[in-house]
């Protein structure tokens, strides 16, 4: 896994490769807000409110999908995890 999960996801730009909601997939902007459970994105100026259990996205176009399952927990305690290797 790359350090990007690790990173602040905070005004970077997020991607929605995959979701439950399929109105939800290519969704793309700028991640304004991140709390345990919900991704804050501004897409063409309006907030839209992401769950993150039900999405795998991408951060600034990298390669990596990550699962939002995954990532369910609190911004500051997501930086010092460690995550296992697929």
């Amino acid at each position: 896994m790359s350090d990007s999960i690790h990173m602040p996801f905070l005004a970077r730009t997020l991607t929605v490769r995959s979701s439950t909601d399929s109105q939800l997939v290519g969704l793309s902007g700028t991640v304004v807000d991140e709390t345990r459970r919900t991704i804050a994105l501004d897409v063409g100026g309006k907030t839209k409110k992401l769950a993150k259990n039900v999405i795998d996205f991408t951060l600034d176009n990298e390669g990596e999908i990550i699962q939002g399952a995954m990532v369910c927990q609190r911004p500051e305690d997501r930086i010092h995890r460690n995550y296992r290797r697929n």
